[in-house]
């Protein structure tokens, strides 16, 4: 018993001394022995303590916490070695905010640390859950950089909404979306449609449209095909009323019409008269939500708003038209950009009628985009579409005697139309891709179908584009390269590889420029996934890959506010040999940072300076000889710019 009090007692002299040693060196300055002493004292350091020292040495504790977390993630090696009475004293820090009700604190140092059980446990104790859960999809977007970590965040979220006693299911399908999980969001639409309440089903409605807002084609026809295969109502019920719009149109590839699924409730509703009447019910809430994951009740709904509200004054393109010169080419085909721009949507097309004659003088790709600028007014015109085009489009899906540009530009056209709900087009695409072999039609073609068929990753239709691409035609190979990436966009595809081997071997400048966009477009979204491509792609010697580099980092990073994004970015800004490449990455700090401007601001100096240097040796030589005096003198970065400022003085002079 003796000799027991005596340990004790030589415990707490060592506990005691260890708390002395750790304001001393806290003061000294000396923050990781510090630290180190405050681990020794166990129990005896207080979090509880309102003092600056331990204030700081938690800060210090929980950062050093975070960095060894980080790079046991980062290294997969989730077994790595902690130091756990480092981890005894963030445990006690989450666990004094849970119990102060601090919970915000508590799910920011959680999510920081990786620890996900305190993250759970802080959101199911705070008093207000469905505000902490929103909290925390809120900081789960802004401040987790890594994207396989936030989607563990994401699905714990997922976990904890189910547990509710009610779930708010258009924050699981949020999470779902992000997740990307078709099959999640189907099961959660098919328990809302098949509701008695119809609350549940408003509210399935409401999802399908911000799905429709929110998701690429690939995702949405997923969740459709799904709930198809989920309801339970028999098959010969249900066979008349959907038809599927591929087999439709190989049934009728010659119909002016584009086939789009049409609401058939009516004809659900006959041929289940004899049905339970849930079934029944279910069947024509199905039928409206497929009406709108296919894209056309939220489009039919936009193209009557934008023709209704179409306040575009055609006197002001009347006014250009008459202004500029009848043979400027370049005029010509800024007026009709203008037109395309200030009617798109609206399927006003009345300046292009009334002036046929004047829109028949442009020439070659002038006539490609004046066509394809019908595509950018009647976009979303899904079921009269390839009717408005017929008489530009190429006859039997080849050169039918008109332009080729004119019949490239209606392919372009169908493409912009159709954009992104391309299930009743692109058949007919892929076969006028087939059937020509003029590079321009092709061109069109390519960049038609990669609209049209927007992520979908579809083999065969790759297959058709890599086809064009190998043909080695500048013309088409560029537009083929383009499409590739359309076709595969956010995908993060091993095809990907496969483009990048082609620009290597391609001695045309056009397909390489292709080639290096699509790249970027297979990776959009997906972050420290798309690392290993852009670091080849960065490091190539072609500076057109090194500029597609700059896209790539722009679109998987795009909106992160990424801290690596923005110090490559910027490194290439001001480094980077080539003009193309260095006007690109400060373009790609936008796409990284549109989500966060402010953080423009800090990045702008950098810029400045590094560009005011550029522009100084691109003045030197005129310096030279117009100022001696003023270069023996530059001594400082003030005095650069006073010379800057004095030589584009005399320059406007002269």
């Amino acid at each position: 018993m003796k000799m027991r009090n005596l340990a004790s007692i030589r415990d707490n002299l060592l506990l005691c001394l260890s708390r002395s040693f750790l304001q001393v060196f806290y003061y000294l300055g000396e923050l990781n022995d510090s630290l180190s002493y405050a681990l020794g004292a166990g129990p005896l350091f207080d979090v509880s303590e309102d003092s600056d020292y331990v204030h700081t040495l938690l800060s210090k504790a929980i950062d050093e916490y975070v960095s060894l977390r980080s790079k046991a993630a980062e290294s997969s090696n989730e077994a790595a070695m902690v130091d756990p009475r480092l981890e005894a004293i963030v445990e006690r820090m989450l666990d004094k905010c849970i119990m102060d009700g601090k919970y915000q604190q508590a799910m920011g140092i959680a999510i920081e640390c990786r620890r996900l059980d305190k993250l759970e446990e802080a959101i199911t104790r705070s008093d207000n859950v469905h505000g902490t859960l929103a909290y925390s999809i809120n900081v789960s977007h802004s401040f987790v950089y890594r994207r396989e970590y936030r989607q563990e965040v994401l699905r714990l979220l997922v976990k904890v909404y189910e547990k509710l006693p009610s779930p708010d299911y258009l924050s699981i399908c949020q999470c779902l979306m992000f997740l990307d999980e078709p099959g999640g969001v189907a099961n959660i639409l098919e328990r809302l449609l098949r509701s008695e309440n119809k609350e549940d089903a408003l509210l399935a409605f409401q999802i399908a449209f911000d799905l429709v807002e929110n998701e690429h084609q690939a995702f949405l026809l997923n969740v459709r095909d799904r709930l198809s295969a989920l309801k339970s109502l028999p098959s010969e019920s249900v066979q008349p009323g959907y038809s599927d719009p591929a087999t439709a149109q190989n049934e009728n590839s010659t119909a002016p019409e584009d086939v789009q699924m049409t609401d058939e409730s009516s004809a659900v509703t006959k041929s289940v008269h004899e049905a339970d009447p849930k079934e029944v019910m279910y069947a024509e809430r199905l039928t409206k939500i497929k009406g709108i994951l296919s894209g056309e009740t939220s489009i039919q709904l936009t193209l009557q708003f934008l023709f209704s509200y179409n306040k575009s004054d055609l006197l002001i393109l009347k006014t250009i038209k008459q202004s500029v010169e009848m043979r400027n080419s370049v005029c010509h085909s800024a007026t009709i950009y203008a037109n395309a721009i200030m009617h798109a949507g609206t399927t006003v097309d009345t300046f292009l009628r009334d002036n046929l004659d004047w829109l028949s003088r442009a020439t070659n790709w002038a006539k490609f985009s004046a066509t394809a600028g019908l595509g950018v007014i009647h976009r979303g015109h899904l079921q009269q579409g390839r009717s408005l085009m017929a008489p530009y489009l190429p006859q039997g899906g080849a050169g039918g005697g008109g332009s080729p540009y004119s019949e490239g530009g209606a392919l372009y056209a169908l493409g912009l139309i159709h954009a992104n709900h391309g299930e009743g087009i692109k058949q007919f695409l892929r076969d006028s891709l087939r059937g020509t072999n003029v590079e321009v039609i092709q061109h069109g073609a390519c960049l038609g179908l990669g609209l049209a068929a927007l992520g979908t990753a579809d083999e065969e239709i790759y297959d058709d584009i890599k086809t064009v691409l190998y043909t080695d035609s500048a013309v088409a190979g560029e537009a083929a390269g383009i499409s590739m990436g359309l076709l595969m966009v956010g995908t993060a595809s091993e095809k990907a590889s496969e483009m990048l081997a082609y620009a290597h071997e391609t001695q045309h400048e056009k397909i390489i420029r292709g080639l290096a966009l699509g790249i970027a477009l297979t990776v959009y979204g997906r972050e420290e996934e798309a690392d290993t491509l852009i670091e080849q792609m960065t490091r190539d010697q072609d500076p057109i890959l090194r500029y597609g580099g700059m896209y790539a980092l722009a679109l998987a990073y795009r909106g992160t506010a990424n801290n690596k994004a923005i110090r490559q970015l910027l490194h290439f800004a001001v480094s980077d040999v080539s003009d193309d490449v260095r006007r690109t990455a400060v373009l790609a700090l936008g796409f990284v940072l549109y989500s966060e401007p402010e953080q423009v601001c800090s990045a702008l100096p950098h810029l400045f300076w590094c560009g005011m240097i550029d522009i100084y040796f691109s003045f030197y030589p005129i310096l030279l000889e117009l100022s001696p005096y003023y270069l023996n003198h530059t001594t400082h970065m003030l005095d650069m710019v006073r010379h800057l400022q004095w030589a584009f003085h005399v320059l406007a002079q002269d």
